[in-house]
């Protein structure tokens, strides 16, 4: 009766148009299933080179070294998941509905099946997704890897994952979304819901590369209780049709902490519309909102809003872009103060690369190209509090390995 419910909701905004968003036709894609085969440990190594160096672009080792355990999707297939540490749980989310009932306690609870017709596409037309779990007190060693991977030409892959820190739980997730070689044309749909318990950590650190001509629409939401601390990262460096996403945390408890930082690359035609929403509901709640953009000849805007609803609470803004090729940049900061003692700035800013910080670094001994290159690097260098060393180590890699596109 619960899932009728939910289906119906969903079909009444199936065929409408975006509530959130530059509108998608997404009756140009097929979401019929394709099946994969299983992958066992070893045989995830014997992937070809190449589409192991796209995963890897998107954080998924294959060899699953230094991860403490794996959840890979395949178009709408599941083709290996497992934990590797005592007191965090990874399950695909379909077998999870039907074997768990706990997690019909937090499925569609932060996000509204009917906030529009991409999170409908989700309900209606479940592939698959990942449930990541820690246990109370558990605390995560190594990172979990995650990768939602489409590999059929214009495929609509519809996901929907849940994220679970339990009370004092510490849990580390590196998550990629990456298309094969060959793909030009697909779409994601991406639900994701968030539950950081009392004193618990969460950090979740995305990573997209996309084919030039995908469509992407994630739509997330956290809930913080008190004491606990959610870090939400986010990096694309590579070619995309159009992504809109728009990530919103509840801050529901004394403490509770949110950071969302965003490091994102657009080329030439690729459109994004892009941002975070965080409410403090409780004093002593703190947030941070900071983005870094850089346009090659993209379309970019990035919002950003925070909503203090009670006094003592501490939060900030800070949006920062650079146009090296043309494009646009559109920066959309946003203060919500509703009482009286609430602490809450913002910093936005766009500009170029200063011929003088070019000149001096030549003067150095570094080509032109260097210098742009190096003062990129650093523009794109953003201080992540909380970070274990290996999650900060991958988005180092990341923008290592993008350098030499972007330039």
């Amino acid at each position: 009766m619960y899932s009728e419910e939910l289906r119906r909701k969903a079909a009444r905004v199936a065929d409408k148009k975006a509530a959130i968003g530059p509108d998608v036709d997404l009756g140009m894609f097929e979401s019929a299933p394709v099946p994969h085969k299983y992958l066992a440990d070893e045989e995830l190594c014997e992937l070809p080179e190449e589409e192991q160096k796209h995963l890897l672009m998107a954080g998924l080792d294959v060899t699953q070294k230094d991860r403490g355990g794996t959840y890979f999707q395949k178009d709408t297939s599941v083709i290996h998941c497992d934990s590797r540490q005592e007191g965090i749980e990874v399950l695909p989310i379909r077998r999870a509905l039907e074997q768990k009932d706990w997690v019909r306690d937090y499925y569609w609870k932060l996000v509204a099946v009917d906030t529009d017709k991409y999170t409908a596409a989700a309900e209606l037309n479940l592939h698959d997704g990942y449930v990541i779990r820690s246990l109370p007190g558990a605390k995560s060693i190594y990172p979990i890897q995650a990768c939602l991977y489409l590999d059929k030409d214009s495929l609509q892959q519809n996901v929907h994952n849940i994220i679970i820190a339990e009370e004092d739980s510490e849990l580390h997730i590196i998550t990629g979304c990456a298309t094969s070689p060959h793909l030009k044309k697909g779409a994601h749909v991406g639900i994701s819901e968030f539950f950081v318990k009392k004193n618990a950590k969460l950090s979740f650190t995305m990573i997209h590369n996309w084919a030039e001509d995908m469509v992407v629409r994630p739509r997330s939401a956290a809930r913080v209780e008190e004491g606990g601390l959610f870090i939400n990262n986010y990096v694309c460096m590579k070619p995309v049709k159009t992504l809109q996403m728009y990530p919103v945390t509840h801050l529901v408890g004394e403490g509770a902490v949110a950071r969302f930082y965003s490091i994102i690359v657009g080329s030439p035609g690729s459109e994004f519309d892009v941002g975070g929403r965080i409410f403090l509901k409780k004093p002593g709640t703190r947030a941070e909102i900071v983005a870094r953009t850089i346009s090659n000849g993209a379309k970019i805007i990035a919002r950003g809003h925070l909503i203090g609803e009670v006094p003592e609470i501490r939060a900030h803004l800070e949006c920062k872009g650079l146009i090296l090729k043309g494009g646009v940049i559109h920066a959309i900061p946003e203060l919500e103060g509703h009482v009286e003692g609430v602490e809450m700035s913002h910093e936005a800013a766009v500009g170029k690369i200063a011929q003088e910080e070019i000149s001096y670094l030549m003067s150095r001994g570094l080509t032109a190209d260097e210098a742009a290159s190096t003062i990129v690097r650093g523009f794109l260098n953003v201080d992540i509090p909380g970070l274990p060393p290996q999650l900060k180590a991958e988005i180092d890699k990341v923008i290592e390995q993008s350098d030499k596109d972007m330039m």
